[in-house]
C-alpha cells in the first residue's frame, strides 16, 4: 500500500473534494483501489466508490469483513445495483455476511432470477463446491457449429465469470463434454461441436470438501472446474482464482492450528479483533495443555532423590527437554504439510517411521555431542554419559511422536493440523522429563525403579 496516496486520497475526501479522490486513484488495478478503500472510514470508502466506475468489480475485490461494514452505508437502491453486477459467488458470499433482517432488505430490490440465485447458491454447506461455485458460465449444445457457439460465447460473455471454457449440456443439462475457447479459434466454422469436445471432463460434486476441489484444479491445471450433482447435472463452475481464496485461507487455519489457536472464524485479523476474540481463540488449548504439563510435574517428583543428590540435573533438564520438544514440532510440522497437500497417506506412515528413525538418531547423537562437552564441565563422565544417552532418547522419541501424531488424527478422522506446536511440545516435555530422570536413575543406581 502507497502510504502517500492514501494520504493524499483521504485528504481529498476530508475536502469533500471527489473529482480530486477520482484522479488519484484513476488508472489503478482494481485490486488496489479496493485496498486504498479497506484502509479508509467505510463513509469516505462509499462516497468514493458512488461515483467510481466499475464500482460493482471494485467491491467484489473488497474484504469480505469490509464489505458488510460498506453494506450499512449505501442506500438501498445504490446497494441493489452494486449486489446486482457482482459475481453470483460473490454476492452470495456478501449476502450470507448480512444479518437475516438486511438480507430481508436486500432481496426485493433485486431481479427475480438473482434473488433465486442467490437463495439456491447459500442452501449449499460451507466449506463445500456448492458454496464456492459460481452459476455464471458459458453452456453450449453438441448440435451447434462453431460459429454457432463462437455466437453463443459472444451473447453469455457479459455475464460470465471466464469464456475460456465452455461446457456441453443435453437437454436435462447433463455435463456431456468440454471445449476450449483455444480449440473453437483454430476449428473449421462448420465443424460440429459434438465432434470437438472432450467428452472425458474432470468435475466435482457439488458436496465435494472446498480444499478438495482446490487441489483437483492446481492438480489439472484448469482454468474452471465444473460442478454436478450426483445425477450430473451441471450446477455451476469454480474458478482458479477462487480455488486460490480457499487454498489461501486452508493455509491460515493450518497455520493457525499449528500454533494452537482456534480457526473456526473465516479469517482472524489481529489488528482489528477484539480482545475477547483473541483470548477466546487462544484460551483452548492453554488450558488443556496446563494439565497436560502436570505430567511432567510428576515425572520430577518420582525422581526427586535423583534430582536432590546429583543437583547438576537440573541444570540440564531444560536443555534437554526443549531438544525433544524442537524436534518433536519440526517433525509435526513436515507430516501436517505433507498431509495437507497429499505428498504423503496414512499407507505412508511405517516407511516414513523408518526414515525418521535414523534422521532422528543423527540429529540426536550430533546434538549429544554437543551437550556431552557441557556436562562433563558441570560434572564427570557419567553425567556427561547420562546426557549423551538422554539426549539422543529423547530427540528419537520426541521425533517419532511430532510425525505420528498426526497421521493418528487424520486416522481418527480429526484435522492433523490440530497437531500443533503446543500440543506436541507439551506431549515430548513430559516425555522427555522421564526418559532423561529413568536413565539419570540407572546410571547413577539412586532409585530402585
Amino acid at each position: 500500500m502507497n502510504a502517500a496516496l492514501l494520504s493524499q486520497v483521504y485528504e481529498a475526501m476530508t475536502q469533500f473534494d471527489i473529482e480530486r479522490a477520482i484522479t488519484l486513484v484513476a488508472g489503478m488495478k482494481k485490486a488496489d483501489i479496493a485496498e486504498v478503500l479497506e484502509h479508509m472510514p467505510a463513509q469516505f470508502s462509499c462516497q468514493l466508490l458512488e461515483h467510481l466506475p466499475r464500482r460493482a468489480k471494485i467491491f467484489a475485490k473488497i474484504d469480505p469483513a469490509y464489505q458488510a461494514k460498506l453494506v450499512h452505508e449505501f442506500s438501498r437502491a445504490s446497494l441493489a445495483e452494486i449486489v446486482s453486477e457482482m459475481p453470483s459467488d460473490k454476492r452470495t458470499d456478501l449476502f450470507k455476511r448480512l444479518d437475516s433482517q438486511e438480507q430481508q432488505a436486500l432481496l426485493p430490490a433485486l431481479a427475480q432470477a438473482q434473488r433465486e440465485d442467490i437463495r439456491r447458491l447459500s442452501t449449499y454447506q460451507e466449506e463445500t463446491a456448492g458454496a464456492i461455485m459460481t452459476s455464471e458460465y458459458v453452456t453450449l449444445n453438441q448440435d451447434m457449429t462453431v460459429a454457432e457457439a463462437m455466437q453463443t460465447i459472444r451473447l453469455q460473455a457479459p455475464d460470465a465469470e471466464t469464456i475460456y471454457e465452455s461446457y456441453i449440456i443435453d437437454e436435462k443439462r447433463h455435463l456431456i463434454g468440454v471445449v476450449s475457447l483455444h480449440e473453437l479459434v483454430l476449428a473449421p466454422l462448420q465443424q460440429l461441436i459434438r465432434e470437438l469436445m472432450n467428452t472425458d471432463v474432470v468435475s466435482a460434486y457439488v458436496d465435494d470438501d472446498q480444499d478438495e476441489v482446490a487441489k483437483k484444479i492446481a492438480h489439472y491445471d484448469l482454468i474452471a472446474l465444473p460442478v454436478i450433482d450426483h445425477q450430473g447435472t451441471l450446477l455451476g463452475i469454480v474458478t482458479y482464482d477462487d480455488a486460490m481464496d480457499v487454498a489461501s485461507e486452508e493455509a491460515n487455519e493450518d497455520f493457525l492450528k499449528v500454533g494452537g489457536v482456534e480457526a473456526s472464524a473465516p479469517s482472524l485479523n489481529i489488528k482489528e479483533a477484539s480482545l475477547f476474540l483473541l483470548y477466546r481463540k487462544r484460551v483452548f488449548w492453554l488450558v488443556i495443555l496446563v494439565f497436560g504439563s502436570l505430567l511432567s510435574g510428576l515425572g520430577i517428583s518420582h525422581f526427586e532423590s535423583v534430582i536432590q543428590s546429583n543437583i547438576v540435573l537440573v541444570f540440564f533438564l531444560p536443555l534437554l527437554v526443549g531438544s525433544g520438544g524442537n524436534a518433536g514440532s519440526q517433525s509435526a510440522t513436515l507430516m501436517v504439510r505433507a498431509l495437507a497437500t497429499g505428498d504423503v497417506v496414512m499407507k505412508d506412515w511405517f516407511k516414513l517411521l523408518g526414515r525418521e528413525c535414523l534422521v532422528a538418531l543423527g540429529l540426536g547423537i550430533t546434538m549429544a555431542i554437543a551437550v556431552a562437552i557441557l556436562g562433563y564441565i558441570r560434572g564427570d563422565a557419567m553425567v556427561a554419559l547420562v546426557l549423551i544417552l538422554s539426549m539422543i532418547g529423547i530427540v528419537l522419541i520426541g521425533s517419532i511422536i511430532g510425525m505420528s501424531l498426526p497421521f493418528i488424527l487424520d486416522k481418527l478422522g480429526l484435522d492433523p493440523a490440530s497437531a500443533s506446536a503446543p500440543l506436541v511440545t507439551s506431549i515430548c516435555d513430559a516425555t522427555g522429563v522421564i526418559i532423561y530422570l529413568f536413565i539419570a536413575a540407572q546410571l547413577l543406581n539412586q532409585v530402585n525403579i
